[in-house]
C-alpha cells in the first residue's frame, strides 16, 4: 500500500479514536445535569461510567479473534455503527436504567473500534511509514482527555448535556462512509476456534479489577472492599495467564511477549500510560479547588497540554530517525518525569506565563514518549502476530488508564489523611503530582537496558 493511502486509513481510525476517548471523558462534566433530568443524585449516575468501563474490559480481550474471523473492515465498521446508534440512545434517555444499557452497548462498540482499528493501520502499513501512522494514532489519547471537559462543559452550558452523545453521530456516519471507501478488509489466513473459557477468565478477571481500581479511587468506600475486588481480579487473570499458556488457541496470546521490544514496552508503557492518565485527572482538579479558577477557565488553561501534543506530532518521525527509539525515549522519559514534579511548584501566584510553558512542555515531553512507546511494541512484531498483540496492548492500556485515574485520586486521599483529613487543598495535589511524577521514573530501566539499534528499521535511526 503507497503511503498517502496508509496514512489516510491511520487517520480514519484517528477519527474514530478521537470519538471514542472524547465521549469517555465529556460525560464527567455533565453528571449533575444529568441527574437532575433523570430525578436521581449525581453519584447514582457513576453507574454510567463504570458500565461503560467494565464492558470495554469484558470484551477487548475478543476483538482479536472477531477481525480475524470477519474481517478488519467489516468489525471496524460494525463497531462504529454500533457506537454511533448506542450515543444517539443515550442522548435521548429519560431515566437511569436505560441509560446504563446504552452506555453498555457504546461499550461493546469501544472494544472492538480501538484494538480492530489499530490491527487495521498496523496491517496496512509498512513498517518504515510505521512512526507517522503511530504519530496519529496516539494524537487522541492524549487531547481526549484535555479536551474532553472544556467541550462538555461548553455544551451542558450553552445547549444541552445530550448533545456530548449526539456530536457522535455526525462524526461517526462520516468515519463509516470513509472507512468503507478506503480501509482494506484484511482477514486471516488462518482462523482459530474460540475459546470460551479464556474468554470468560480474562473478561472476568478485567472486569472485577477495573471495578477494584475504580472502588480505590472513590476514598468513600470501605478499603476492605477495593482490596478484596483486586485480589480476586489478579488471582482470575492469574488462572486467565495459565488457560493462555496451555490453550492451542487462546483469546488472549501471549506469544507476542517473546518479542524483547514488545515486552519491554508493555511494563514501561504500562507505567507511563498510568501516570498520562493521572495527569488529566489532576491538573483540572488543582485549577479548580487549589487556585479558585472556575471549571471553563480551568480548561482553556489545560488545553496548553493538548497544544504541546500536537506540536510534537509534527517532528515525532524527523527526531526518532536522528536519535532512535532507545535515547528518545530514555530523555522524553526523565523530561515527562520532571515536568509533572514541575506541577507541584504551580501556585496561585505563579506567573500564567511559567504555569502555561509547564504544561505546554509536559505535552512535548509525553507526546513524544507516547509516540515511542506505541511504535516500539509493533516495530519488532511479524504480521502474523499482530492480531494477538494489538489485543494484548489495548488490555494493558485500558488497565493502564484506569489505573492512572485511581493512583491520582489515591495520592489526593493518602495526602489529605496525612494532614488530618478533611477536603482536598492545594498541598494535596502537590503530593500526588510527585507521586506521579517519581512513579514516572519507574519505567526508565526498560529504556537503559534497550540496545541502541532497537526498532531501527522503522525509525530508520542508524547508531
Amino acid at each position: 500500500m503507497t503511503l498517502p493511502r496508509a496514512r489516510l486509513v491511520a487517520l480514519i481510525v484517528a477519527g474514530a479514536f478521537f470519538m471514542e476517548f472524547l465521549d469517555g471523558t465529556v460525560i464527567a462534566t455533565a453528571l449533575p445535569a444529568m441527574a437532575h433530568d433523570f430525578g436521581v443524585a449525581t453519584v447514582s449516575l457513576s453507574i454510567g461510567i463504570s458500565a461503560y468501563l467494565l464492558t470495554l474490559a469484558v470484551f477487548i480481550p475478543v476483538s482479536g479473534w472477531v477481525a480475524d474471523r470477519f474481517g478488519t473492515r467489516s468489525v471496524f465498521v460494525s463497531a462504529i455503527v454500533v457506537f454511533t446508534a448506542a450515543s444517539a440512545l443515550c442522548g435521548i434517555c429519560d431515566s437511569l436504567w436505560p441509560f446504563v444499557a446504552a452506555r453498555v452497548l457504546q461499550g461493546i462498540g469501544g472494544a472492538m473500534m480501538v484494538p480492530v482499528g489499530r490491527l487495521a493501520v498496523l496491517r496496512s502499513t509498512e513498517k518504515r511509514d510505521l512512526v507517522g501512522a503511530i504519530a496519529l494514532l496516539t494524537w487522541p489519547a492524549l487531547a481526549a482527555p484535555v479536551v474532553g471537559p472544556v467541550v462538555g462543559g461548553f455544551l451542558t452550558t450553552y445547549a444541552s448535556w445530550r448533545w456530548i452523545f449526539y456530536i457522535n453521530v455526525p462524526i461517526g456516519l462520516v468515519t463509516i462512509g470513509l472507512a468503507r471507501a478506503f480501509m482494506p478488509n484484511l482477514i486471516a489466513t488462518q482462523r482459530r476456534s474460540f475459546d470460551l473459557p479464556g474468554f470468560l477468565l480474562s473478561g472476568a478477571a478485567l472486569a472485577i479489577f477495573m471495578e477494584g481500581l475504580e472502588v480505590a479511587g472513590e476514598g468513600d468506600t470501605p478499603w476492605q472492599l477495593a482490596v478484596g475486588l483486586l485480589a480476586v481480579g489478579l488471582v482470575l487473570g492469574f488462572a486467565a495467564v495459565r488457560h493462555a499458556q496451555r490453550a492451542a488457541a487462546p483469546m488472549l496470546d501471549l506469544w507476542a511477549l517473546k518479542v524483547p521490544t514488545f515486552a519491554a514496552t508493555l511494563t514501561s508503557g504500562s507505567i507511563f500510560r498510568l501516570t498520562i492518565s493521572a495527569a488529566p485527572f489532576l491538573l483540572p482538579l488543582m485549577f479548580q479547588v487549589g487556585f479558585g479558577l472556575d471549571a471553563f477557565r480551568s480548561g482553556l488553561l489545560v488545553l496548553a497540554t493538548f497544544l504541546g501534543n500536537l506540536g510534537m506530532k509534527t517532528v515525532s518521525t524527523p527526531i526518532l530517525r536522528r536519535w532512535g527509539f532507545r535515547n528518545v525515549g530514555l530523555v522524553t522519559g526523565v523530561l515527562a518525569a520532571l515536568l509533572l514534579l514541575a506541577c507541584a511548584a504551580l501556585y496561585p501566584s505563579t506567573p500564567l506565563s511559567v504555569t502555561v510553558l509547564v504544561l505546554f512542555a509536559g505535552g512535548l515531553a509525553r507526546s513524544m514518549q507516547f509516540t515511542v512507546l506505541s511504535t516500539l511494541a509493533f516495530a519488532d512484531m511479524p504480521p502474523a502476530r499482530m492480531s494477538g498483540a494489538s489485543s494484548l496492548a489495548s488490555v494493558t492500556q485500558q488497565m493502564a488508564m484506569g489505573m492512572g485515574v485511581a493512583v491520582g485520586a489515591l495520592g489526593l486521599h493518602l495526602a489529605a489523611a496525612l494532614r488530618g483529613g478533611g477536603a482536598p487543598e492545594l498541598v494535596d495535589f502537590h503530593v500526588a503530582f510527585v507521586l506521579v511524577g517519581l512513579l514516572t521514573l519507574a519505567g526508565l530501566p526498560t529504556f537503559i537496558r534497550m540496545p541502541v539499534t532497537a526498532g531501527a528499521e522503522v525509525s530508520g535511526h542508524r547508531a
